[in-house]
């Protein structure tokens, strides 16, 4: 398990972060509970050993407009590794795909997509997606409400875990 080879304090700062990206380094050292300046080379270090990926704004699609959200289940007729690369390649490139799962069982990739309105998305579907190369099926859900939508890893479930192999 790699969370194993983290501290406390470095599982803190990530949970601290994860919760507030924008806090200073100052902020964050308090929080945790040590110097800004070792806070600061923790920081760098996660972020070195890939544990932190970026940073990012938590934008409101609604507020800007994009009134559409859709997961998108995609079935592909062949699963060959060079076609199911073929595929995510193809994800990566669609701006309206914001999210792009591989899956085991029945489907094999779900999508996440935004959109401004219905025919928006009605034309990236039928414009894009069905017509994709090795593309099979394509079965849709609208979104009518999200109840939840949580960032990043329940840091007190995996607290609770690791002291449980302690």
């Amino acid at each position: 398990m790699a969370s194993t080879r983290l501290d406390p304090i470095d599982r803190k700062i990530l949970a601290e972060l994860q919760a507030d990206g924008r806090m200073t380094n100052v902020e964050l050292a308090k929080r945790v509970g040590i110097s800004a300046p070792p806070c600061l080379r923790r920081v760098r270090t996660l972020e070195e050993n890939g544990y932190i990926r970026g940073y990012h704004g938590d934008v409101d699609a609604h507020e800007l407009g994009f009134e559409v959200q859709v997961f998108a289940n995609v079935g592909l007729a062949s699963q060959a590794e060079a076609d199911l690369s073929a595929f995510e390649d193809r994800c990566r490139a669609w701006p309206l795909v914001r999210e792009c799962h591989m899956l085991n069982g029945e489907v094999d990739f779900i999508l996440k997509c935004v959109a401004p309105d219905l025919s928006s998305f009605q034309s990236f579907l039928t414009g894009e997606l069905l017509t994709t190369p090795n593309v099979e099926s394509v079965k849709t859900s609208l979104v009518i409400r999200q109840a939840k939508d949580a960032p990043g890893v329940p840091f007190d479930v995996l607290e609770e875990r690791l002291a449980k192999m302690a």
